[in-house]
């Protein structure tokens, strides 16, 4: 007979989501190859490339850009991820939901600006702190 309440893992709240509307929305991204391997963390905030030099890839909100390329706010990432020298990563990122500002990681050195929450509301992404748990 079938054992229906075995405990298969646990699932541990970190905060991040902190409402069910706007519906978080979950879609495919790439992000650009890196000049030195690093881990990006669930939560970062990536920004879209475009622009002539533009490639339509994403990186971390708060990077440099190159000549002839915009970088817009445009998502937040899901899960951890490695990201090498030599290829791009395909990633899972949420491109609607409500957020934990305080949550959240972009570049460092640089601040979240009302520019950059603006363009992640027009997109659907919007920001508001959790609630204490009892």
């Amino acid at each position: 007979m079938i054992n229906l309440s075995e405990k298969l893992g646990e699932m541990t709240f970190d905060g991040l989501i902190t409402d069910i509307k706007p519906a978080p929305e979950v879609r495919g991204g790439v992000i650009r190859k890196l000049s030195a391997a690093a881990t990006l963390k669930r939560g970062t905030i990536l920004a879209k490339s475009s622009g002539t030099a533009g490639d339509g890839k994403l990186v971390v909100l708060g990077s440099t850009a190159k000549e002839n390329e915009t970088l817009t706010p445009d998502c937040i990432l899901c899960d951890d991820i490695d990201v090498g020298t030599a290829a791009d990563e395909k990633v899972a990122v949420y491109t609607a939901g409500c957020f934990d500002i305080g949550k959240v990681t972009v570049a460092s050195a640089y601040n979240i600006t009302e520019g950059d929450k603006d363009n992640l509301r027009m997109r659907g992404i919007v920001f508001k702190a959790a609630a204490a748990a009892n």
